[in-house]
């Protein structure tokens, strides 16, 4: 059994010790069922299975609602369908938002999504559709897809070949389960905020230094036709200007949906005030469905901080120590706590303050970016 189980199980036996009150758990107790389902993973399979034998009470909605421009049952109309109490959407959600980390449950976050537009002549001339679901561990070790029919048969369907058959995906609504991971984590990681309050008020008469990313470019990431359209977030990494302590912040990239494909954020990703050495690295991440971000949160800060620990004096070593860092949280990324949880896109390394990049491939050439400094004067 691995970590991440091991700290799952662990985590659903604290929850039930405790009584988990209504506030944390809307309203709703967890289940002896529900501890079993020990991974989103399983919850989708079997939420797929029941979409399947189902399917017929509300295929003609569903119908409806698919497009060549929306491919998507959004979780609110699942969610307010008549399948709801069937597949017990409101239980699983809880189940969803305790396996991944969330503070409180989360609503709505199971949506249907066919695999492509081709599809929708067949579907719409009665051809019966599959269900499927993302496979748990690293994509480049999958097998096959398993997929079931109306009649509750299972199927295994190609990984890398689009089935001819319309297929649905039952997958979480990737804007809401980002927004709440992400929000985890920088609840985790707030402390380091609190140590730079006092750096930050005295220097509020001073231009703010900051790094605006102008462009971002993801090469083709060859992602199985289940996967769909990527959910992008950085890690930014460097040490605090004022104790020998690391820093972890977390940029939300909503925009960085599909690969080969030019975007212009104007994000501000980099605020130089909370780093020393006017240096930090950046790594590009992609969540998946079984993320727990509470523990990844966790652990990143743990693991930074061991390795601040092993520096005696971090001037001596300056900015050097930045990459060590970095490459100590990527090193933990696939064997302790990743498979397929949350994939590793890109890192790149040092950048420095005051610097201007421009088409700058990180370390893996997965990622390209355009980068410009900017002074913010105060008011």
């Amino acid at each position: 059994m691995n970590t991440v189980t091991k700290n799952l199980l662990l985590s659903f036996t604290v929850l039930l010790a405790t009584n988990i009150s209504a506030t944390q758990i809307d309203k709703t107790k967890i289940t002896s069922n529900q501890i079993q389902q020990t991974s989103v993973t399983n919850i989708k399979r079997q939420i797929a299975k029941e979409i399947a034998v189902n399917y017929s009470i509300q295929s003609e909605i569903f119908k409806d609602n698919i497009s060549y421009n929306n491919l998507t049952i959004s979780s609110d109309l699942l969610q307010s369908s008549a399948l709801s109490k069937r597949l017990q959407l409101k239980e699983r959600n809880n189940s969803i938002s305790v396996l991944k980390g969330f503070k409180l449950a989360q609503s709505n976050l199971v949506q249907l999504r066919l695999a492509d537009n081709l599809m929708i002549d067949a579907l719409n001339k009665g051809k019966e559709p599959l269900f499927a679901f993302e496979p748990a561990g690293n994509d480049k070790y999958w097998k096959e897809i398993e997929a079931f029919d109306m009649q509750g048969n299972l199927h295994t369907l190609d990984v890398v070949a689009l089935p001819t058959h319309p297929t649905f995906i039952v997958e979480l609504d990737t804007n809401k389960t980002l927004k709440a991971g992400l929000s985890v984590m920088r609840s985790i990681l707030k402390s380091q905020s609190a140590n730079l309050k006092t750096l930050n008020s005295t220097s509020q008469d001073q231009p703010i230094s900051t790094s605006v990313l102008k462009k971002i470019r993801l090469n083709d990431d060859e992602e199985p036709w289940i996967s769909g359209n990527a959910e992008v977030y950085g890690i930014v990494t460097g040490v605090n200007p004022s104790r020998d302590e690391p820093v972890l912040d977390i940029l939300d990239m909503p925009y960085l949906d599909t690969d080969n494909k030019d975007y212009h954020p104007n994000q501000i990703i980099i605020h130089w005030e909370r780093y020393r050495w006017q240096a930090a690295d950046m790594i590009l991440m992609e969540q998946d469905d079984n993320t727990n971000y509470k523990t990844l949160a966790s652990k990143l800060l743990e693991i930074a901080e061991q390795v601040m620990k092993t520096i005696p004096d971090p001037e001596v070593q300056g900015y050097a120590i930045i990459p060590k860092l970095t490459n100590e949280l990527l090193k933990a990324m696939p064997d302790d706590w990743f498979t397929n949880d949350d994939d590793y896109l890109d890192v790149f390394y040092t950048l420095f303050e005051d610097t201007h990049y421009s088409n700058y491939y990180g370390a893996s050439t997965n990622a390209k970016v355009t980068i410009e400094p900017l002074r913010i004067d105060p008011r």
